[in-house]
């Protein structure tokens, strides 16, 4: 494994003269935030693009252009920190000019859970990071893993458009969508990534099984289930879980509602719009039924997810997409408890499709 790190992107910023500015506000913001105070760096300003600064307070400083920062300062004396993600084009463009201006970093912060992948992270858990590297079954995947290590430790942006995958490509290798004929859409959302799968499922995909926790969400899944008519669309409202019970979910994050358990402790201020919700295992929907396919997108409880997944696993073997990003340690812990608790499985294979930070990072696992 390939991966060189003398210090990381927190020990560089504590060491920087420079000014340390913040782009964005919002969750990220806060935890980056966060991370800084406990690392000892000040963060100075606040800023948004231009056109999109309307004389907003965050922490408690006006929150300034991209223009009337580079007035203050200069733009070759800060350091920008990038505190939100995105996968769109014109975002995208307008942070890279703002690369070519500026030094700018896209701090690494878990969407669940807590804690830094930082050097002393890394360190503690190269043995495992290790294995899952020798595990990958193709260089693609190796290249992707290296450069999103890269990337968490020292924030460089240029790491993830070394990482990215083809969409397509990982649908028509990976997926196989016109080999399926029942699949399992674990965090279906509004039913986009089952459009996706139809489109390209050449006519012979006869039912997805969709399950949602978030209501609103669900809502919205329901009433696109009983308009498709390619396939027979089930919609759960339940979160996929190791077992059955209720549990309490935060729906305060739209796209990203998840169990109030997944929830930052650095949020923990953050307003939470509390509700219970039914926690199932797949297994149980299914009822015995044969699934090809089981797609975990289901914001930080995909190892839960998994395990409410095993009888159906061990029956059918099905090929499996499991997503790596949601918590720090998920990008070791998923494959090895995969590759451990269900041996049948050779072929692990990882995409990433564009986009920052390291989102959309997605592990393929077929017998």
């Amino acid at each position: 494994m390939n991966v060189r790190c003398k210090r990381d992107l927190w020990e560089f910023l504590a060491a920087t003269e420079k000014t340390v500015v913040m782009y964005g506000m919002g969750n990220g913001a806060d935890k980056i935030l966060r991370a800084c105070e406990e690392k000892g760096i000040a963060v100075s300003e606040f800023f948004a693009s231009d056109g999109f600064v309307r004389g907003q307070v965050f922490h408690g400083k006006t929150v300034l252009s991209w223009s009337e920062i580079k007035e203050k300062y200069g733009a070759e004396q800060v350091i920008v920190l990038l505190s939100f993600g995105t996968s769109r084009p014109e975002v995208l463009e307008n942070i890279a000019r703002i690369a070519a201006e500026a030094d700018l970093y896209a701090p690494d912060v878990p969407a669940f859970g807590d804690g830094l992948f930082d050097r002393a992270f890394f360190e503690a858990h190269r043995n495992k990071l290790e294995r899952v590297w020798t595990m990958l079954s193709d260089a693609q995947s190796r290249r992707i893993f290296e450069n999103v290590i890269q990337f968490k430790l020292t924030g460089q942006i240029h790491c993830l458009f070394d990482a990215e995958s083809d969409p397509e490509e990982a649908m028509q290798e990976r997926v196989r969508p016109a080999s399926i004929r029942a699949a399992a859409d674990l965090g279906a959302y509004n039913g986009d990534s089952i459009r996706a799968l139809l489109d390209r499922g050449m006519g012979g995909i006869e039912k997805i099984y969709a399950m949602e926790p978030d209501t609103r969400n669900y809502r919205k899944l329901q009433a696109y289930a009983e308009t498709e008519r390619r396939a027979e669309v089930i919609a759960v409202h339940a979160g996929a879980w190791s077992r059955e019970e209720i549990l309490y979910f935060d729906a305060s994050g739209n796209r990203n509602a998840s169990f109030g358990a997944n929830r930052s402790e650095t949020l923990a201020d953050r307003p939470m719009k509390r509700t219970e919700i039914h926690a199932r295992r797949l297994d149980d929907v299914l009822m015995g039924e044969r699934v090809d396919y089981i797609k975990y997108d289901v914001e930080g409880s995909e190892r839960e997810a998994l395990l409410g997944s095993a009888e159906t696993i061990e029956r059918y073997a099905p090929r499996l997409l499991v997503s790596l990003y949601h918590r720090n340690e998920d990008l070791f812990a998923l494959p090895l408890m995969i590759r451990e608790r269900f041996p049948a499985y050779k072929g692990f294979y990882l995409r990433r499709f564009r986009g920052i930070p390291a989102w959309d990072l997605n592990l393929y696992c077929e017998t």
